[in-house]
Order: structure tokens, then sequence, then C-alpha cells
């Protein structure tokens, strides 16, 4: 890594990707398989930056019923009957071992809108429209008003969300994490790719050596 891409820690925030209820639980009906089996290293990663105070941002997906704000790869199915991640459905919340409290439920009127649902000091859930955190959202600049050059990627499904909005992430300057080890899908060549883009590929060991205050839950 170099001087550029090289984590900035303490000026850093965490997000996780699509882990939802429809997407993560065994037997759900849009299952990604291997992302209930991450969930305790994105627990770890979260209760990590919660006692640090660091920006957590839960990037999530919404299908309208009507399948309007649906990818066109998948807005057949929603049309024909598809439930996924409706809004206020319970297959859309986020799983409950990452949420920072049991009771916390999404606001689908106010994501949908483009809003960022805040659920804890520094912690929010954000919708986006497509594969991308950053394509039609407030990410960016939500992020740069908070001082933050740093992300690190957690979540569900690499080939598809994650990777997209990392790609994004580089194209805007951020360094980048991904934990190789709290993230489902991912594939030698994906991590190739990555390093390639100057990614750092990292465990959630490592990660968690490297928080402030991480001395108080390691």
């Amino acid at each position: 890594m170099s001087m550029y891409t090289l984590p900035d820690w303490s000026a850093s925030a965490l997000l996780t990707i699509d882990t939802q209820n429809d997407f993560t639980l065994p037997g759900a009906p849009a299952e990604i398989k291997g992302t209930f089996e991450i969930l305790p290293n994105m627990k770890q990663l979260l209760d990590l930056y919660r006692v640090s105070n660091l920006p957590i941002i839960h990037v999530i997906r919404l299908y309208k019923e009507d399948g309007s704000n649906v990818d066109i790869c998948r807005r057949e199915a929603v049309e024909r009957g598809a439930r996924i991640v409706a809004p206020a459905s319970p297959g859309s919340e986020i799983v409950l071992e990452i949420r920072p409290l049991e009771r916390i439920r999404l606001e689908p009127d106010l994501l949908l809108n483009g809003e960022l649902q805040q659920i804890g000091s520094k912690e929010w859930i954000m919708y986006k429209p497509r594969w991308g955190a950053f394509y039609g959202t407030k990410c960016e600049q939500f992020l740069r008003d908070r001082g933050v050059n740093t992300l690190v990627f957690s979540g569900c499904n690499f080939p598809n969300c994650p990777r997209t909005s990392i790609y994004e992430a580089s194209e805007r300057d951020f360094r980048i994490v991904l934990a190789e080890d709290a993230v489902s899908g991912l594939y030698d060549q994906g991590v190739r790719e990555m390093e390639n883009i100057g990614v750092n590929v990292i465990p959630t060991s490592d990660i968690a050596g490297s928080i402030p205050n991480s001395k108080f839950l390691v």
C-alpha cells in the first residue's frame, strides 16, 4: 500500500451493504449464500466502530411492489409478484444481529426520499436505488462533511453491490478497506482486482487491532 491508499483509521467509516433479512437469512426469498455465516465478523466490526464513536452507514435496498424502482434485471420478477425487501416488510429489515438495538426498524418513506435515518450517535441507514452506494445518493457529501477519508466495506454479495460501491469510492479518492472475512461472495480473482486498484483487503482481526479504542473490546 502507498501513502495515498494507507487507511486513516481515525478518519474512517464502516459501511455494511444490503445485510437485510431477505438477502441474509437461511431460506429467505433472495438468500445470498454465505452472508449469514459472516455476521459474527460484521458484528465485531460494528462493535468496534460503535465503541470508538466512528461513523457507520448501513446501506440497504428497498423494492417497491410495483417494480418502479427496481433494477431492470429484477423488475419483471417483482412486477409479477416477487416480494423482495419490500418497504415496511419484515424481509426488508436489517438483520437483528447487526442492529444497535433490537427495536430499530426502517423508515421507508424517509429512506426512499433520499434522507438518512439516524439510529445511533454516529450510525445511520441509507437507501441506494442501484448497485452502488454513491449512485443517486447523498453518500459522498455526507461522508465528506464528517471528515471521512477511509471506508471499510462489509456485507452482502461482493460481486454486485459491494464491488460496485468500492469502485465508486475509488473514483472519489477514498482510501478503501475490504474486510475479507466480513463480506459474502468474495473470490480470489476479486481480491486481486481490488488490490490492483489500491484496496486494502484484510481480515477483521487486523482491522480490529487498528481501530482507536479497540483495546476495550479485544
